[in-house]
């Protein structure tokens, strides 16, 4: 941005010196501006890298607009491009606008919105890409996105140019028209308007193309991103663990970042993202320039209505003020969307997930004959949904109300006021429609604000949603050291607990352990209450409970595997349901077969290769019996069992712990559990004793080994 900035800064000096030379100072206003613009785009180095792309546009444009606005008040443009020579104005109002956008970048709401779109526009991974007819080639993948958004917005200012032109072509048709002059009428329409109209539509397919391959890469990025970031460090249990935790993170990561991106839809109606209102506010700002230009000229020597006082560009006032009125009246009424649409995606996203804990757990349900708890529970939910679309439908039909009054009347403000005119013979057919459609173009363009408020309301609340998420995810990453500190010991040693206190989230003191030696290769069963904190002291142990004090020693580059009572089993081929969480391919099929078997799971061996839910098909039992043949293929340094036999009937549960002594040698095993019956199949025994109010974690008489 520097050198830019330079280069802006050389020009604004030039375009200061020459009208003053000429003593025509009123033009020298382009030289101020331009240094000033100068000056921002220098600054600019430390904003929004996605916005800085548009300062960098912006500023470009301004030198080189600037530059033939030069040369034609030297006399140095070509005669035969006269044409082409793009108007004083221009070169000025591309530099307000970087000025606009750098301004813009300092918003706190905009600062939001960017956080999140940086990530994207600041990435250091390398990509590909192709630009047919030539090879595909490798670059960064934040320098093909930059070069995406370039090629878009000056492809879109395009496209308003040919607008513009096509302006033109319908006043000089319709005067054709109304001189019944054909010669002209075919003219215009098939050298004129014709070839502008067919490059317009190539253009608009190439747009859409480009536009489609930004789109898919910046969300598969944006995704990666924020999926390795939720994942992470277990940042995904412990955001669970936050108080005013962040809900749905799948609805976040799956919908959010689309309808982010690129909008999607709300139900029935059209969503827009942020890619979305760039490229539609630079087009809208285009527009407005390039058509205020127009309308200006048009009405320069209009009158005030029933005067003689002429007012220069009085419809582009009529338009500034009309719209201006519009954008007010729209905020005051429809201010409280952003808010209802935010509630909406919450409520959305509740009701998908019950409707989806219900399939899971539909065996539970189904024996419990809780069918119609489960009615009343998503009765009770859809309800509040119903209750939040109707909130939305009614403040919806105010703003629709007011917006479909307002565009209405637009279209009919410009022939009131140049009517008069018309029927005076003072303009011709042709101006007229030209002037109508240049206020339309300025009027809508000066109400964008107008016509997408509710997609802005609906866009606010995904930026909200997305911020919320990032923010829970930072939170979570910063408990990642928080707890028990963990200390490495030597490699096959001991796991040591040394003035351990655990907690739970809100700070309520559950478990001691002021000092504990898990020996390698000696069994231990700890047992206590149910509420004592025995889980507890198990993801201490693994490193995952962030709330507490005191030390742990794990010995170096230690195994250790938990299995809960409920395994979590994926929906996926049984192959990869046993083998979970390594990749396919770890284990041959001889090898899962005989864990299998070994688990006591034998009638299965024959369905490696099908795919189903297994946590449905399967009971409790032999779920948890799943989960062991896991161990068995992983072969871990330390196994701790938490209620992991607790659903296993207690002969087999005792022929269970005997296969795993047998097949897992050099495996330390820690079982928690509250049948008296796990007691005997281990050679120690801790207990959670109360001790106020919490348990302390007590050595007993020491268990009779299993043989």
């Amino acid at each position: 941005m520097k050198q830019l900035s330079i280069a802006v800064g050389l020009f604004g000096i030039a375009a200061l010196v020459q009208p003053i030379l000429q003593r025509n100072y009123a033009a020298a206003v382009l030289g101020i501006v331009a240094l000033l613009c100068a000056f921002t785009t220098y600054r600019s180095a430390g904003i929004s890298s996605f916005l800085k792309i548009f300062v960098g546009i912006f500023s470009t444009e301004t030198i080189v607009f600037g530059a033939a606005t030069l040369a034609s008040r030297t006399g140095l443009w070509p005669h035969f491009l006269a044409d082409y020579l793009p108007p004083e104005s221009l070169p000025l109002a591309v530099a307000i606008f970087s000025i606009l956008v750098y301004a813009v970048a300092q918003l706190r709401t905009v600062r939001q919105i960017m956080r999140i779109a940086d990530r994207y526009f600041d990435a250091g991974d390398g990509g590909t890409a192709r630009i047919w007819p030539l090879r595909p080639f490798a670059a960064l993948e934040r320098r093909i996105a930059v070069a995406m958004v370039v090629f878009l917005v000056v492809l879109n200012q395009a496209e308003v140019g040919i607008v513009v032109r096509l302006n033109f072509f319908n006043r000089a048709w319709f005067d054709a028209i109304q001189r019944h002059d054909a010669a002209t009428f075919w003219q215009q329409l098939l050298f004129v308007f014709t070839p502008w109209a067919f490059v317009y539509v190539a253009m608009t397919v190439v747009e859409y193309f480009t536009q489609s391959m930004l789109v898919i890469r910046w969300r598969r990025w944006l995704t990666d991103h924020f999926v390795s970031r939720w994942l992470n460090s277990h940042n995904h249990y412990r955001i669970s663990l936050i108080s005013g935790q962040t809900d749905n993170p799948d609805q976040r990561i799956s919908e959010d970042i689309f309808r982010f991106i690129n909008g999607g839809t709300d139900g029935s109606i059209q969503a827009f993202g942020l890619y979305d209102f760039s490229i539609i506010l630079i087009s809208t700002i285009t527009t407005l320039v390039s058509f205020s230009i127009v309308l200006w000229t048009l009405s320069e020597s209009f009158t005030f209505p029933g005067t003689n006082i002429v007012l220069p560009g009085f419809l582009f006032w009529v338009a500034l003020i009309y719209a201006a009125a519009g954008t007010l009246i729209t905020h005051m009424i429809g201010r409280p969307l952003i808010r209802l649409y935010f509630q909406r995606q919450h409520m959305e996203a509740d009701f998908r997930f019950s409707l989806a804990r219900l399939r899971e757990y539909s065996e539970q349900v189904a024996l419990l004959g809780g069918e119609r708890a489960e009615q009343n529970i998503l009765g009770a939910r859809f309800g509040a949904l119903v209750a939040n679309y109707l909130d939305v439908i009614f403040r919806g039909m105010r703003v629709r109300a007011f917006t479909q009054t307002f565009g209405q009347l637009s279209p009919i403000i410009p022939f009131i006021f140049t009517a008069p005119f018309y029927f005076l013979g003072k303009i011709q057919l042709g101006v007229m429609t030209q002037t109508a459609q240049a206020f339309g173009r300025v009027s809508d363009s000066l109400t964008f604000f107008v016509n997408y408020y509710t997609y802005l309301a609906g866009f606010k609340s995904v930026v909200d949603r997305l911020n919320s998420f990032d923010a829970a995810i930072d939170q979570a990453q910063a408990l990642a050291d928080a707890g028990p500190a963990r200390v490495i010991g030597a490699a096959g040693g001991d796991i040591v607990l040394d003035d351990v206190g655990l907690a739970l989230p809100q700070g309520k003191h559950i478990v001691d352990a002021k000092h504990l030696d898990l020996a390698a290769g000696q069994s231990v069963v700890v047992s206590g209450p149910s509420g004592s904190g025995k889980s507890t002291l198990f993801r201490a142990i693994s490193g995952l409970w962030p709330y507490g004090e005191g030390r742990i020693k794990r010995p170096d580059r230690a195994d250790v595997m938990v299995i809960p009572p409920k395994p979590y089993i994926p929906i996926a081929t049984l192959r990869s349901a046993v083998t979970y969480p390594a990749v396919p391919g770890t284990y041959r099929d001889e090898q899962i077969r005989v864990a299998l078997i070994d688990a006591h799971l034998g009638a299965l061996v024959g369905e490696l290769d099908h795919e189903e839910v297994w946590s449905q098909r399967l009971s409790s039992g032999e779920q948890q019996r799943l989960a062991l043949a896991r161990a068995l293929l992983w072969q871990p340094d330390w196994l701790l069992l938490d209620e992991s036999t607790c659903a296993i009937e207690e002969e087999l549960e005792c022929d269970l712990y005997a296969m795993l002594a047998k097949r897992l040698p050099n495996t330390t095993i820690v079982s928690v559990g509250h049948r008296s019956s796990l007691v005997p199949l281990h050679g120690r025994h801790l207990e959670m004793s109360p001790q106020g109010d919490h348990f302390a974690l007590r050595e007993t008489a020491k268990a009779d080994a299993a043989e």
